[in-house]
C-alpha cells in the first residue's frame, strides 16, 4: 500500500514536488502550509501561498496552522494518520510535528549538506561562486539542517547563471529526487549516512545589511554578489543617498586608478563601474521609482543635463 503522505511547503518551489507526487501517483492526504495574508496594492488583497492554490485545484485538504504547537493542529494533523511528512521551502518544525508519522519526516534542502545549511542556500552558493551545488534529501532532527542524509542530486552553476536560473533548474531536480526518495522509504531501501558536521558551512537569511554591494572587491566576486540576488531580493547600493539596485553585469579585470564605485558611462549605451580590479558593465538595473530596466533604455531616460556621481 501506498504510503499515507502529509506534505508541507509554501512557495512556487514547492509546488513542484507536490505536483511530481501527486503524478507518480502517491497519496497526499493533505498539505500543511502558510496562512493567508493581505497584501498587494494598498494591502487589501487575499494573498494564498502558491501550494495552497495547487492543492485546492486538486481536491487537496489544506492546513494553514498560525502555531505549530497549538494543541488543535496536533490533533488535526494525527487525525490524518500520515505514515510520512515531506517538508519542501517551509518553516521549522517542532518534535511534535516532525517525530509524528511513522515513517518520519523529509526535508528537501537546496543544496549539498552539510554545506549551505540556513534559509538562502541556493543564493549564497551563487554569490561564493560556486560552479556546483544540488540537492539533498534528509531526515529532519532536533537541529535545523543536520539530520541523515537520504539521497543528494548534483547540478552544474554557469559561471554567469543567475540565481533565478539556478532556483528554476533546481526545482525540477528537486521534485525528481523526493518522488525517489520516497519511493524509496515505502520501500524500506533507503541507506542514511550522518553528515559529517565539520564540512558545515552557513546559509543566513538575506537581509538589507547582507545585500549591499561593497566595490572594492575583484570585480568577479562583485559580480557572483550580483547575480546570487537576481532577481530575489536584487543587490543595491547608493547614489547620492538614493537606493539604486544592480541586477545583470559582466565582469571585466582590467588594471585602473579609478576609486571603487565610480561610474563611467558615453551616456548612451555603456554603463561601468569600477571595482578593485576591473570594471562591471551593467546590462539591467533599477532606478528609485523605476522599474527594471536594460542599460539602453535607462539612459536614454536620463536627463543629459544630469551627471553621475560615485555608488557607496
Amino acid at each position: 500500500m501506498q504510503p499515507r503522505i502529509i506534505f508541507m511547503g509554501t512557495p512556487d518551489f514547492a509546488v513542484s514536488s507536490l505536483d511530481a507526487l501527486i503524478e507518480a501517483g502517491h497519496n497526499v492526504v493533505a498539505v500543511i502550509t502558510a496562512t493567508d495574508k493581505m497584501g498587494g496594492r494598498g494591502g487589501k488583497k487575499l494573498l494564498e501561498s502558491a501550494v495552497k492554490k495547487y492543492a485546492v485545484a486538486k481536491g487537496i485538504p489544506v492546513l494553514q496552522p498560525k502555531n505549530l504547537k497549538s494543541p488543535d493542529f496536533l490533533t488535526a494533523l494525527a487525525n490524518y494518520q500520515a505514515d510520512l511528512q515531506v517538508v519542501v521551502a517551509f518553516r521549522m518544525l517542532p518534535k511534535a510535528v516532525w517525530a509524528m508519522p511513522r515513517l518520519g519526516t523529509f526535508n528537501l534542502h537546496g543544496s549539498l549538506l552539510p554545506k549551505y545549511r540556513g534559509a538562502a542556500p541556493i543564493n549564497w552558493a551563487v554569490i561564493n561562486g560556486e560552479t556546483e551545488t544540488g540537492v539533498t534529501t534528509f531526515f529532519i532532527q532536533e537541529e535545523i539542517d543536520t539530520g541523515d542524509l537520504i539521497f543528494q542530486e548534483k547540478m552544474n552553476i554557469g559561471e554567469d547563471e543567475s540565481v533565478g536560473e539556478v532556483h528554476d533548474r533546481m526545482m525540477v531536480l528537486g521534485a525528481q529526487t523526493v518522488v525517489k526518495t520516497v519511493d524509496a522509504v515505502a520501500a524500506e531501501e533507503i541507506d542514511v549516512q550522518q553528515q559529517d558536521h565539520q564540512q558545515a558551512s552557513p546559509a543566513p537569511k538575506l537581509t538589507a545589511e547582507n545585500t549591499r554591494i561593497n566595490f572594492n572587491q575583484p570585480v568577479k566576486k562583485v559580480h557572483d554578489f550580483i547575480r546570487g540576488l537576481n532577481p530575489y531580493p536584487t543587490a543595491w547600493t547608493t547614489l547620492e543617498g538614493k537606493k539604486w539596485k544592480i541586477l545583470k553585469t559582466i565582469p571585466h579585470k582590467e588594471k585602473h586608478q579609478l576609486e571603487a564605485g565610480t561610474i563611467i558611462t558615453d551616456g548612451k549605451n555603456d554603463f561601468k563601474i569600477a571595482t578593485s580590479d576591473g570594471f562591471l558593465e551593467v546590462l539591467e538595473l533599477q532606478v528609485p521609482g523605476k522599474r527594471r530596466m536594460n542599460t539602453r533604455d535607462f539612459l536614454n531616460g536620463w536627463r543629459a543635463d544630469q551627471e553621475f556621481g560615485q555608488f557607496i
